[in-house]
This record gives C-alpha cells, sequence and structure tokens, in this order.
C-alpha cells in the first residue's frame, strides 16, 4: 500500500499553489477595487455619505454578477480567479443565477425560482440569526452599561 502511495505521489502532477494565490488576489482585489470606484462614485454624484455608499454599491456589484454569469463571462473569470472570484459579495450573485440557469428546464417555479432560493434562502437566513444575535448583545452590553452607543 505503501509503495502503491509513493508512485501515485510521483505521478500527480502538484497544482501550482503560488500562482493560483496570485490569480485569486488580483481577480478578488480588482473586484474590491471595482466596488470602491462605485463607492466614491455614488458619494460624489448622488451625495451619498461613505456608509450611506454600501449598500447600493453591494446591490449594483450582486447585479453585475449576475448578468455577468447569464452572459457566461463569470463562469471564465472563476476559472481564472478560482477563490478571488467566489469570496467577494459577487460570488453570491454568481451562484445564485448559476442554480437558476442549471434549473431553468423544470419551470419557472420549480426550477429557477425554487433552486436560485435554495443558496439564497440559508443565506438569508443565517443573516437574519447573525443580526438578531448581534443586536441582542448589543442590547444587552448598552443597557448594563458595559459599551456607551
Amino acid at each position: 500500500m505503501q509503495r502503491y502511495q509513493q508512485v501515485v505521489d510521483q505521478v500527480i502532477p502538484k497544482p501550482p499553489y503560488l500562482k493560483n494565490v496570485i490569480k485569486a488576489f488580483l481577480v478578488g482585489g480588482t473586484i474590491c477595487l471595482i466596488g470602491q470606484c462605485m463607492q466614491w462614485g455614488y458619494m460624489k454624484w448622488f451625495g451619498f455619505t461613505e456608509k450611506e455608499a454600501g449598500d447600493p454599491v453591494v446591490a449594483t456589484l450582486v447585479f453585475l454578477s449576475m448578468i455577468a454569469t447569464g452572459l457566461g463571462y463569470y463562469k471564465k473569470l472563476g476559472q481564472f480567479g478560482g477563490a478571488g472570484s467566489a469570496v467577494p459579495v459577487t460570488g453570491f450573485g454568481n451562484a445564485m443565477i448559476s442554480a437558476a440557469i442549471e434549473h431553468r428546464t423544470e419551470g419557472y417555479v420549480l426550477g429557477t425560482a425554487a433552486n436560485m432560493f435554495k443558496l439564497a434562502g440559508s443565506v438569508i437566513a443565517f443573516g437574519v440569526l447573525a443580526a438578531f444575535i448581534v443586536g441582542i448583545v448589543k442590547t444587552t452590553l448598552v443597557t448594563f452599561g458595559w459599551i456607551e452607543w
């Protein structure tokens, strides 16, 4: 068994970890740079504060990633950048639309909508639960005077 494992280890090519990390960094960094430029644009052209501009930037990035997925560009970006395209919020939009596209032959309701919200439903449910817990902790800390708000 050890001999077999040694032969397998010699034959299997080693993945180019450094190259993959650099590509993921470049893709993820570029997505974040685009988001930062959008934030500056929302602040300059629409008069948003830095805090107010965050929500429309996230919505715009998710929307653009959904469009790019539908047109087939995001898959190419994911193949090149790996986790660099999956980790930012754009990966959420890509995952939702990919599931919808994959199951579109099953119909709009039971195929597209049901499968699109399999991922989104769990993310939304976890987000609501996390926000509730954070709210309880913050309220408790403020109530007992352990922090000031």
